[in-house]
């Protein structure tokens, strides 16, 4: 075992552990070499090695994948970044009947088609599961006017998935693995449960207890249903870290990675590429992608003017987001020299406290903020109703933790303890200087309620 691959291993071993994370796979691309490391098993229940072949649930990872996969059907003149997606979809109906039909292939792809982040809808497990998705898509809400801003959809991406079936005539399934999975020798890549199967694989965990279902609904697949391993992730990365070959022009990857909207007051990055979040840790630009499934988190991160990546994946919630977290910030600094520093929020005021507690929603989410008389804290929840009406084991809730102010007049926030520690975002307001949204996690949260939010309704 080299030095790299000892000093891993054990970095690795401490940090599940000190998490309290069944498993932990970790991939590094360091110096033309690859290096592994894992630790813990596939489940409580049925306990299995994590190895660097076992399959995790990548969550929104997964929209690396369909994004890589519609960009080659643009190089291969079958698809228009600037076209309407009513060229593809004339069905498509949203609650604006403008927005339906100006909405380009472009905007979801980065985000600033203006839609809402889920649609809490199951269309089954057949073939036709996208199609059925897509009809329903005027039950979701619209953030803003398509090409106006950034707000992270995964809507935006099924409908992409859907966008992909119609061109090629294939499931979106079939159709990513004959464009990417196939070509680049991802054997351990795979959306449907039978597919999963059948390898090893992790399952979710909330604590010590397994979570249900392995993988979301067909029609989510998209925007967040691929299980892979750490070993063909950072052969997916090292595909993106170079020529292209055998599917794509590295000038194609290369604008992946260019700037088109800013972000603001986000951890996720400072601005979006065609997908990826782009972000500046210690002066060095990195480009990546997190994903969150049931009970399982996944983190990508490529660094490509030093040729360098990290995958991390872990099955265990509340502390797989912190284990990832931990992992790749290690990995930075070890190996690049790269250290990220969380900024340090203001001393609490009770006036500017004032001015942003309340409940802030999603279709699907509540954020509460709540002013102790010492700090802020806050609170991220699903709708009772949402999980009243599920059939299945969902996310549990993030308890409070706390919030602080950061300097300047642009109202940003972060995430000061517990699982969320270090996520930043801002309140947003309107022309009367009102605080109107919440931006965390790149998902605009509406303000429903000024003031204390109350008991959970």
């Amino acid at each position: 075992m080299t030095t790299n691959e000892q000093v891993l291993a054990e970095f690795v071993e401490a940090t599940a552990i000190e998490h309290g994370v069944p498993g932990l796979a970790v991939g590094v691309w360091a110096d033309g070499q690859e290096v592994f490391a894992c630790h813990g098993v596939t489940s409580v229940e049925d306990p299995l090695p994590v190895t660097p072949d076992t399959m995790f649930a990548l969550g929104s990872v997964s929209k690396t994948a369909t994004a890589t996969a519609v960009l080659r059907l643009v190089v291969e003149g079958r698809l228009e970044l600037d076209a309407p997606v009513r060229r593809h979809v004339p069905e498509l109906v949203l609650a604006d009947e403008r927005a339906a039909a100006t909405i380009t292939v472009l905007q979801l792809l980065n985000h600033t088609a203006g839609l809402g982040w889920r649609l809490n809808a199951d269309t089954g497990d057949g073939d036709d599961a996208l199609a059925a998705h897509v009809a329903r898509m005027g039950e979701l809400e619209l953030i803003a006017p398509p090409g106006t801003r950034a707000s992270y959809s995964q809507e935006g991406y099924n409908l992409l998935g859907r966008v992909i079936e119609v061109v090629t005539g294939l499931t979106y399934e079939r159709a990513v693995a004959e464009l990417l999975f196939e070509p680049l020798g991802l054997a351990h890549s795979y959306y449907r449960p039978a597919d999963v199967l059948t390898r090893r694989h992790t399952v979710g965990h909330e604590g010590t207890a397994v979570v249900r279902p392995l993988t979301d609904t067909r029609a989510n697949g998209p925007g967040g249903g691929l299980v892979s391993s750490a070993a063909d992730q950072l052969r997916w990365a090292r595909f993106h870290l170079g020529d292209g070959a055998p599917i794509l022009a590295a000038a194609m990857l290369r604008r992946m990675r260019e700037p088109t909207v800013e972000l603001r007051g986000s951890s996720l990055g400072d601005a979006f590429g065609l997908c990826w979040f782009l972000r500046d840790v210690d002066g060095v630009r990195t480009v990546g992608h997190g994903g969150s499934a049931n009970g399982q988190f996944a983190e990508l991160i490529l660094v490509p003017e030093r040729d360098f990546a990290v995958v991390s994946l872990v099955n265990g919630n509340p502390g797989g987001i912190p284990a990832n977290r931990a992992v790749v910030r290690r990995v930075l600094d070890h190996h690049l020299g790269l250290v990220e520093r969380d900024p340090e929020p203001l001393p609490y005021d009770g006036a500017g406290a004032r001015e942003v507690v309340g409940r802030y929603a999603t279709d699907i989410l509540v954020l509460d903020v709540v002013d102790t008389g010492t700090g802020l804290t806050a609170a991220a929840y699903l709708k009772p109703e949402v999980r009243a009406a599920s059939e299945v084991d969902l996310p549990a809730d993030v308890p409070p933790a706390g919030l602080g102010l950061l300097p300047g007049p642009g109202g940003e926030f972060v995430i000061t303890d517990g699982a969320m520690v270090g996520l930043r975002g801002y309140f947003q307001r309107d022309e009367h200087g009102a605080v109107v949204a919440a931006e965390l996690a790149g998902r605009t949260h509406t303000r429903v309620r000024a003031g204390d939010p109350g008991g959970r309704t």
